[in-house]
């Protein structure tokens, strides 16, 4: 007997072929019959008739910071309310695990770290995670039997560092000895089911005592000495950032991702491949590590993402403002002192110089001030300017673009939201990236869903996407859509079982209106522990979402069942090789 039997189901089922209508059983967790719609003859303990929605496999997310939000919002909204029913953390070198038994204040430097790097709410991690842990299984195992979606984690290389040097981790390089440790350490936690290593040599990646994190100062050496590491664990991987990732790779950062890749033989992918016809030579350039590491015998993966992310800006706190260069001395000054800089038709003459500047990189995109759409206001002086573009405001009192939104801002004591509206949401553009994602190399992801709470929202790329794909721009056909969300993540990670809707694979689905598959726009929230805010955005057209068969969401609301599973290196992936 069926656990549950869909009936007349738009299927979608991940391998790019036609839809089709069907009828589709599941027992035990999993898919048990695919039929052509009408003739699944099985009994069932419950029946749905779903005519006129579209049944597909269960979303993957190849890059969360779900690492810590888990533990007091198992749910991982809003990503499930969307769709995913499968997400990699331990992204960018950064994990909350191992820590060191002998030193407890590696737990309280791993918290602000995070706090500082990926935006998370510090009181959010003192209070919500159980900090329990001290091994990488410790971690995973604290996890298991407790989470909605189905989970798996890297392990960041500055937690390995960390772990081994302490305090010397930030600016020292390991002795022979320690690198052995880090190496050892490195393979208890892949056969504990860690995924794979995850690192970061990015200039923006900054620990909570404001100097460059521990992964930073790793040399070549020491890198490829790990990634050959995990080319000895089945179903593993590699994710790493360098400075690079945010406009154009040098030739050094080339060499070191296709060294990384070909000694471990395992794919790398890196996050996030920006596109911007206004930039045409962006996207070849960042593309030639994937040439190069098939010359080498490895693979490179860029992710990028499919919609334009909203994002918000503050003068009065950290946010991406702060990592143009010159920005971030003056934003990090105290109030009184900022305003009082910021205000100096000088100093903004130079922090205008500075964002315009080559060194800026992709953050050049921030400084289009007159782009920017005022959020939350505070002050009276600042009624009715919420929802208003700061350059019609600036027309209107004479001023230039960014004086007028820093005079904005100073009348909130900086507390001011500000949107900016995006520069690259032009048709040129669109078809780039819709030339872009053809490329083998190229994965959509890059949500950075559980980082950044209070300033992006990325969760809802997925079903934004698809609405996008069915009533929008209409880019990519709904089956290939559906492919890229699905079964071309599970198969770059090696997931068993999973990508697909076939018989054995595990019951992971989506049910949606394609009528109104969409997301709602991001709204602040405040629902993290503490009280602490957070972005949201709700799910439209959702009408369910399974997980190993469960149900988690009905008609865009969650249901409380928690069926998902921490995915675990070898047993949950198998080893994508990158050499004959």
């Amino acid at each position: 007997m069926l656990d549950h039997l869909i009936r007349g189901a738009t299927l979608v089922d991940g391998t790019g072929a036609p839809a089709r209508v069907a009828d589709v059983g599941l027992r035990d967790g999993r898919v048990a019959v695919v039929t052509a719609a009408g003739e699944a003859d099985e009994p069932a303990r419950s029946v749905e008739d779903v005519t006129g929605l579209v049944l597909t496999p269960g979303f993957v997310d190849p890059h969360t910071h779900y690492d810590a939000q888990l533990f007091w919002d198992p749910y991982a909204t809003p990503s499930m309310g969307h769709g995913v029913t499968s997400v990699v953390g331990g992204n960018c070198g950064f994990t909350l695990a191992p820590l060191h038994p002998d030193r407890p204040e590696d737990a309280d430097y791993t918290r602000r770290m995070m706090s500082k790097v990926e935006g998370m709410s510090l009181v959010a991690l003192e209070q919500g995670a159980p900090w329990s842990w001290h091994t990488f299984g410790e971690y995973l195992d604290a996890l298991d039997g407790r989470i909605a979606v189905n989970a798996g984690f890297m392990v960041g290389h500055c937690a390995l560092r960390r772990h081994v040097m302490g305090a010397d981790a930030v600016g020292g390089q390991p002795t022979e000895a320690q690198l052995e440790r880090m190496l050892r350490l490195l393979h208890e936690a892949m056969d504990a089911g860690a995924w794979g290593l995850s690192t970061t040599q990015s200039g923006t990646h900054t620990d909570g005592d404001g100097r460059p994190v521990a992964s930073r100062h790793a040399r070549p050496e020491e890198l490829i000495a790990l990634a050959r590491a995990v080319g000895e664990h089945e179903g593993t991987q590699i994710e790493a950032i360098v400075a690079g990732c945010l406009d154009r790779f040098a030739d050094p950062e080339i060499e070191l991702l296709v060294a990384m890749t070909a000694a471990a033989g395992r794919p790398l992918n890196w996050n996030v491949l920006t596109i911007d016809a206004a930039v045409p030579e962006r996207v070849p350039r960042q593309l030639e590590p994937s040439a190069a590491a098939r010359r080498a015998g490895g693979r490179i993966v860029a992710l990028t993402m499919p919609i334009l992310t909203p994002m918000n800006m503050s003068l009065g706190s950290f946010c991406a403002l702060n990592l143009i260069p010159g920005w971030g001395e003056v934003l990090a000054l105290p109030v009184p002192r900022r305003v009082e800089r910021l205000r100096d038709a000088r100093v903004r003459a130079e922090l205008l110089r500075r964002a315009a500047s080559p060194e800026a990189g992709v953050f050049r995109r921030l400084a289009h001030f007159d782009r920017y759409v005022v959020g939350d206001t505070y002050a009276p002086a600042n009624a009715g300017l919420t929802g208003r573009v700061v350059g019609e405001i600036a027309a209107e009192r004479g001023q230039d673009p960014f004086h007028c939104l820093v005079e904005i801002c100073a009348a909130d004591g900086l507390r001011t939201v500000l949107w900016p509206m995006p520069a690259d949401n032009d048709p040129a553009s669109w078809e780039l990236r819709r030339r872009t994602w053809e490329h083998p190399d190229v994965l959509l992801g890059g949500s950075d869903a559980g980082a950044h709470l209070d300033r992006m929202c990325g969760a809802p790329y997925t079903t934004r996407f698809l609405g996008d794909c069915l009533r929008g721009r209409r880019l990519v056909g709904l089956e290939r859509a559906v492919r890229m969300l699905t079964d071309d993540p599970a198969r770059l990670f090696g997931l068993r079982e999973r990508g697909r809707v076939v018989p054995g694979h595990h019951a992971d689905l989506v049910l949606f209106d394609p009528e109104r598959i969409d997301a709602g726009p991001a709204t602040l929230v405040r629902d993290l522990p503490g009280d602490s805010p957070r972005l949201d955005s709700r799910p439209r057209g959702v009408v369910s979402v399974r997980v190993g068969g469960v149900e988690t969401v009905r008609d865009e609301v969650v249901t409380g069942a928690v069926p998902g599973r921490v995915l675990r290196s070898g047993r949950d992936t198998r080893s994508v090789h990158t050499k004959g």
